[in-house]
């Protein structure tokens, strides 16, 4: 696939505008001030002020698998909590174990509401003096309400830095050599590093594959100082370093299997059902709201939904958009087919190998071998399943069980 055929939705022509005021914190009024780089396209939606591509998605999607390129994400929300008792907290409260969470240690956690359906999602890195919550910015206002309101008496503070620090992210596997100077304001940078490579300690993984595409993914994260933006622009225009925009990095995530917090997450999702017990659930520490449900989905039941990569036919140009509808094939009595929703598009790309792919979330009774369609722009587009989340995730993974006693078997 060439960067001309990648679908015109997702490559908008609007130009973002040259003359910007200056505003607190480095950032320009519209958006990032890396969104003055030639090219740039600024994202829309719950993306908005970062750039989705800068003239070539494919191209920056090995720019940026090789390490060579950073991607703006300064529009995410960054949340500190000071204080003796915010590791305890932290872990009270949600599904990951923070209690001794060392300074530069990497974690991610999620906020669950009593029945366990995920509510917030939050990486996390300890610098011995505060501990660091990076997250989706439309999350952070209700997020830091929320925390607030469970303080109590203890030893707590919650502050919105997000005018303070920009988050950039890499796949350098040396971050040190980018030209970016980590925020380090208690003596430890401030680099977060995705555990989603491997399976965490207390985690769980249900995908079955030999090989997990997420066993390569390197993504790391890095706040910096919000005023040194513009120095990093002005390094990208000399060539100290390449960029690449979030349609790059939502294809690189969605190949590796990775949820996200924005788009496959709805207001009825567990987290067994992305496979996010893998790195952001502890499934034998102690009580916390959502737990009892967590536990019971793992140990006796099924999630009602599992997570799938479906590889698009992309015959049409049309790729799905969020939302869109999964629709499997039905054989009626009278011999005609029916078409019936089964599932919901959370996130789609153009991959740069894959071609057109996409995440969707779907019901678990539906069979791993048929052969599914998304309804988008009045179209109709085959796809085909790749497995994340098997129809056996939950009560263990099936663990068989032994037989009651007093019950016979034939001939005994």
């Amino acid at each position: 696939m060439t960067e001309a055929s990648v679908p015109t939705e997702q490559v908008p022509t609007e130009r973002v505008p040259t003359e910007r005021v200056p505003t607190e914190g480095g950032s320009t009024e519209g958006g990032s001030p890396l969104l003055e780089l030639d090219g740039a396209v600024q994202a829309e939606g719950i993306d908005a002020g970062v750039a989705a591509h800068y003239g070539g998605p494919l191209t920056e999607q090995r720019r940026l698998l090789s390490g060579e390129a950073i991607v703006d994400l300064s529009h995410h929300g960054v949340l500190s909590v000071a204080g003796p008792d915010r590791l305890t907290w932290l872990n009270s409260i949600s599904s990951q174990e923070l209690r001794r969470l060392a300074p530069g240690e990497s974690s991610e956690t999620l906020l669950l509401d009593p029945n366990g359906r995920v509510e917030y999602a939050m990486q996390v890195i300890d610098d011995g003096v505060e501990t660091w919550l990076i997250l989706e910015a439309a999350q952070l206002p209700g997020l830091q309400a929320w925390l607030d309101k469970m303080r109590f008496t203890l030893r707590v503070q919650v502050v919105d830095h997000t005018l303070a620090y920009a988050v950039i992210g890499s796949m350098a596997e040396d971050v040190s050599a980018l030209p970016l100077t980590p925020a380090a304001p208690n003596g430890v940078p401030l680099v977060w590093h995705d555990p989603w490579s491997q399976i965490v300690s207390g985690g769980f993984q249900y995908a079955d594959a030999p090989a997990h595409p997420g066993s390569t993914w390197r993504w790391s994260e890095t706040l910096v100082p919000r005023a040194s933006l513009p120095a990093l622009r002005d390094s990208v225009r000399d060539g100290a370093v390449a960029v690449a925009g979030l349609l790059a990095l939502e294809a690189l995530r969605i190949a590796a299997w990775r949820p996200r917090r924005a788009t496959e997450v709805d207001e009825k999702t567990l987290p067994h059902e992305l496979d996010w017990l893998r790195t952001a659930v502890h499934l034998s520490k102690g009580c916390y709201r959502g737990q009892e449900t967590v536990a019971k989905v793992h140990n006796l039941g099924h999630p009602p939904r599992r997570l799938v990569l479906l590889h698009l036919d992309g015959s049409d140009s049309v790729l799905p958009a969020h939302g869109d509808e999964v629709q499997g094939v039905r054989q009626l009595p009278d011999g005609t087919v029916e078409h019936r929703g089964v599932g919901t598009i959370t996130s789609s790309a153009i991959h740069y190998e894959l071609g057109p792919i996409a995440l969707a979330v779907v019901k678990r009774t539906v069979p791993a071998t048929v052969t599914l369609y998304v309804r988008s722009q009045g179209i109709s587009v085959a796809a085909s399943q790749e497995v994340i989340v098997p129809q056996s995730a939950g009560s263990v993974a099936e663990i068989p069980r032994l037989p009651r006693l007093g019950i016979r078997t034939p001939g005994h």
